[in-house]
């Protein structure tokens, strides 16, 4: 008898859909089997033929991580393009490159953790260049396309399964873990989570990542608006994966709850699926998922959900179907195709600032002088790939233009460090082969190694010139003169043996400390001072003495400035080009945000000094984000972000004018610090903030950008049907070179009855014309578009009245206008009978913050350091009279109420601290009113304040 093959499970029978084959292969899977697959690294199941899978591959602006890829711009480069199209063929690329280094390399995952569509609320947070832009319909706009890229365009298998992240309201890095974002409901619904909205209903999207912080009070990765918000946007099956550590981060920094298994539990049942927690050792989190199931905290049935859903995702990235998968043979890798799309996004990307007098672009016979610490630099942040190809602004200019009328001077401090025994240090010679970090790849490149195969420094009679930079806020680095940065290995000894700075603690920077007639050198990545021993110079053991073995104290010895190698070339040119900026690893990344929009010191004296020598000088900022600059005595500013592989050709080709620049600016450049809210206030409304709310004059207005053409705007028309409004305007070149402008239109309540931006992008599209060319451009703007968030009602609602339209370059550089008149629904009070006042639904406050309610859902309001608050609610309907109120409240403290600003009708007091933040009591008093009036409360003292109720 011939043996009967078996039956092919139902799992994976492709004619079948996809929810019957999760269900069949979820059926089949043992308990212990479901427990190990909520780890990001699940395990294979050898029994029924599934493979481990990974969640997780960083792909921000390329495949990062494992080794050599095309590398493109920086995600807030890639905004400030403001070209949707030209994104989604960069994810396009993306994920080929990622499919084709997993053929070769089954480290690399399809469940790509990117694009990042947090709003650059805030331009001193340290993570601004993963963002897109401060605008939420931009920021959308611009990840959808890039999710779309990435998806594929097949209707059911996707080339990478792309994770928003970070889920929500997280623009800080000061106490990421530890900080909670206080946002109102019009903030949270008109601008946190509009972005994730838009980008999840668009259909390319398979999941979000939260973020470390806390919003209201409760950590993002137990937040119920995950249930409440993400998962009703799409029928499609989200996959949460949360951040690394965060799970940990519950109980061990947040001390949100008591026991690990709670906190586990917790996220779960909030709707997290893979846990991203102690590296690849998935052990940790599977105890607690099992601890959790012991304690009851957890059934079988809330792990099949979140089994469920990250099987969706395999099963749409084609795991079990190879043979119909149409992305397994994918081999498009730095392609040429490849490497001229990083080139057009890099020149897409450039930014126009200023231009007077056409100084740019440069004539073909131009002498120029370029200097600065990022003119001869292809710099590379955490979330790159390494570098295949390489160009810098120098290298490309010395092409254009021909080296014999290139002059350069980089404006370091070159130096030498003189020992208090008369000795300065000295870089050996080593003859080992030059190695670029990470460029093996590494799931995680934070544990890769420094290099111990050099010969530590030492030191002798003459010693080796360092080239010192200083970039800001005390933050040097030294670099012997064969390029090698001065570095510190596991072995405590300081090497030249680190191509750049990098790493998760950068171990390439140092400060100076004075210190008695010299300064100490101390080496911040460990936190030790640098010493001179017999075998080596090294950093000094904990606790050393600045004696014997201890910390040296060095006399730094300076053989030129920057300035004056800066002055000595500037002078003779034509025009000087001074290329400033940040390195992506020092002050301003992950972990770090910045303390100020300065330009370093170090930078604005090579500046002051090219000016001084030539007023035809041209600043070119090549950051991450925005600075605060003087321009009014420079001719010329560009900005662009790091610009990938193809940064330095693209610089060069806008200035050599091989391209018009036409990027916009994605975020407002304010003109100093004193425009800045708090880093942690996250109320864009109240404090005013980004070019919605902004009411002072910024340095550069948001959409920001001029170009080498001009342009007319015309034939302005709009009308109102069928729930939309449809604008039409047409533009025309009337330069005389072909180039690209940015069509931008805005809209504008007039006389809301609640603060409205002062405008706000509606659309915009990014149009190539020839000299002369005229184009019709037309947009359809949904009337859900003009709502805001009533807090009265508890949602959206669309104000009857009129509406100004803004068309033009910029949000400030209006060419064309009108008005329309909206049908809406009417205003009404609030009605005091039926809901009373939810504490967090307040028009204004001051002094409070919004908190958890409870640990599972809602909001309460307490005074920030058990000090004060006021609270303001508008326009409140007494009807025809009330004769008690009530407030939910736990705590210590009172609570006062009054109307319209006047006397304290009622005063609540709590008789005594109860045991806990979540006891909430009922506390009533007898008041009369009637008719509309605003009420206000007081908040006294260090109480939650969660619900006020009318009755009577």
């Amino acid at each position: 008898m011939t043996a009967q093959t078996p039956p092919t499970p139902p799992f994976r029978d492709p004619q079948l859909p996809f929810a019957k084959r999760i269900d069949d292969l979820l059926a089949r899977l043992t308990l212990d089997e479901k427990v190990g697959f909520l780890h990001q690294y699940a395990p294979a199941v050898e029994r029924l033929g599934v493979a481990a899978f990974r969640t997780g591959q960083e792909a921000l602006h390329g495949v990062a991580w494992m080794g050599p890829a095309t590398v493109f711009p920086q995600a807030v480069g890639l905004g400030a393009t403001w070209n949707e199209e030209l994104v989604r063929r960069v994810g396009d690329a993306v994920s080929k490159e990622v499919r084709a280094m997993r053929a070769r390399d089954d480290r690399v995952g399809l469940n790509v953790w990117a694009p990042t569509v947090n709003l650059l609320r805030h331009p001193l947070w340290g993570r601004n260049e993963e963002g897109y832009s401060e605008d939420p319909k931009l920021t959308s706009a611009i990840a959808t396309a890039y999710t779309r890229g990435l998806r594929g365009d097949h209707p059911t298998y996707w080339r990478t399964a792309p994770v928003l992240k970070h889920w929500l309201a997280h623009n800080n890095e000061t106490g990421r873990d530890v900080t909670s974002s206080s946002v109102r409901p019009r903030v949270l619904h008109e601008y946190d989570l509009r972005a994730f909205r838009e980008t999840v209903e668009a259909g390319a999207v398979a999941g979000v990542m939260p973020a470390y912080n806390l919003v209201n009070g409760r950590p993002n990765h137990v937040s119920p608006y995950l249930r409440e918000h993400l998962r009703t946007w799409t029928d499609e099956d989200l996959l949460v994966c949360s951040d690394a550590g965060a799970p940990s981060n519950l109980v061990d920094s947040e001390h949100y709850f008591d026991t690990h298994e709670e906190a586990t539990a917790a996220s779960l049942l909030a709707g997290v699926d893979s846990f991203t927690d102690h590296g690849t050792d998935s052990s940790t989190i599977v105890a607690r998922l099992q601890g959790a199931l012991e304690q009851g905290l957890l059934t079988e049935a809330d792990l099949d959900a979140a089994v469920r859903r990250q099987l969706s995702v395999r099963f749409r990235l084609g795991e079990f179907d190879p043979a119909h998968d149409p992305h397994t043979g994918t081999e498009d890798f730095d392609t040429l195709a490849h490497r001229a799309l990083a080139q057009e996004a890099a020149e897409q990307a450039v930014v126009l600032l200023k231009n007077d007098g056409d100084l740019l672009p440069l004539a073909h016979d131009t002498r120029l002088a370029v200097v600065g610490l990022l003119a001869d630099e292809c710099k590379l942040d955490w979330y790159s790939g390494t570098l295949i190809h390489r160009s810098t602004p120098l290298e490309c200019l010395y092409e254009r233009f021909g080296a014999e009328r290139v002059e350069f001077a980089e404006g370091v401090d070159r130096v030498r460090l003189k020992t208090s025994q008369g000795a300065y240090l000295h870089v050996p010679l080593a003859d080992v082969p030059d190695e670029v970090r990470g460029a093996e790849g590494a799931l995680d490149p934070a544990l890769l190694a420094g290099r111990t195969d050099l010969p530590p420094l030492t030191t002798d009679p003459t010693g080796t010139e360092l080239a010192l930079v200083d970039w800001g806020e005390g933050v040097v680095t030294l670099r012997a003169p064969d390029g090698r940065y001065l570095s510190v290995a596991e072995d405590g000894c300081v090497r030249a043996s680190a191509d750049q700075p990098g790493g998760w603690v950068v171990q390439e920077t140092f400060r100076l400390e004075p210190h008695e007639n010299g300064h100490l050198l101390l080496h911040i990545g460990t936190g030790r001072h640098v010493s001179v021993a017999a075998d080596g110079v090294k950093v000094a053991e904990e606790g050393g003495e600045v004696s014997g073995e201890g910390a040296e104290v060095f006399e730094l010895v300076v053989a030129e400035r920057g300035e004056d190698a800066v002055t000595r070339v500037a002078g003779a040119a034509d025009v000087v080009l001074v290329v400033a900026g940040n390195d992506p690893h020092i002050n301003g990344r992950e972990t770090e945000d910045r303390t100020t929009l300065r330009l370093p010191a170090h930078q604005q004296r090579l500046l002051r000094a090219a000016r001084a020598a030539n007023p035809n000088t041209v600043l070119a900022l090549v950051s991450a984000y925005p600075y605060a600059v003087d321009p009014s005595d420079l001719p010329a500013v560009l900005w662009t972000a790091h610009g990938g592989q193809a940064a330095g050709t693209a610089l060069a080709r806008v200035l050599a004018g091989d391209v018009s620049p036409a990027g916009r600016l994605s975020q407002t450049w304010y003109a100093a610090d004193t425009d800045l809210p708090d880093l942690l206030d996250y109320d864009v409304i109240g404090s005013r903030q980004t070019y919605l709310y902004f009411e002072g004059t910024p340095l550069f207005p948001f959409g920001h950008g001029l170009s080498y053409a001009s342009f007319t705007y015309g034939n302005l028309t709009a009308r109102v049907e069928l729930g939309a409004v449809h604008v039409s305007f047409t533009v025309t070149n009337t330069g005389d070179v072909t180039a690209d402008e940015v069509a931008q239109l805005y809209t504008s309540a007039v006389n809301p009855s609640v603060p409205r931006p002062l405008s706000e992008l509606a659309a915009h599209r990014r149009v190539t014309l020839a000299p002369g060319e005229t184009a019709e451009l037309s947009f359809e703007v949904p009337l859900s578009a003009f709502e805001f968030w009533d807090v009265k009602r508890g949602g959206r609602r669309l104000e009857s009245g009129l509406y100004d339209l803004f068309v033009g370059a910029s949000s400030e550089d209006i060419r064309l206008r009108t008005t329309l008149t909206l049908a809406g629904e009417p205003a009404a009070p609030r009605d005091l009978l039926q809901r009373g006042l939810d504490a967090a639904d307040f028009d204004e406050q001051s002094g409070g913050e919004i908190v958890d309610r409870t640990k599972a859902a809602g909001e309460a309001v307490t005074p920030v350091g058990g000090g004060t608050a006021e609270l303001v609610y508008r326009h409140c309907d007494f009807a025809a009279g009330v004769t008690e109120v009530t407030v939910e409240v736990a705590g210590e403290g009172f609570v006062e109420l009054s109307l319209d600003g006047g006397p304290t009708l009622a005063q609540l007091a709590l008789p005594a601290p109860a045991s806990g933040p979540y006891d909430y009591t009922t506390l009533g008093a007898g008041i009369v009113a009637e008719g509309v009036h605003d009420v206000h409360i007081g908040l006294r003292g260090p109480l939650r304040l969660a619900h006020v109720g009318f009755s009577g």
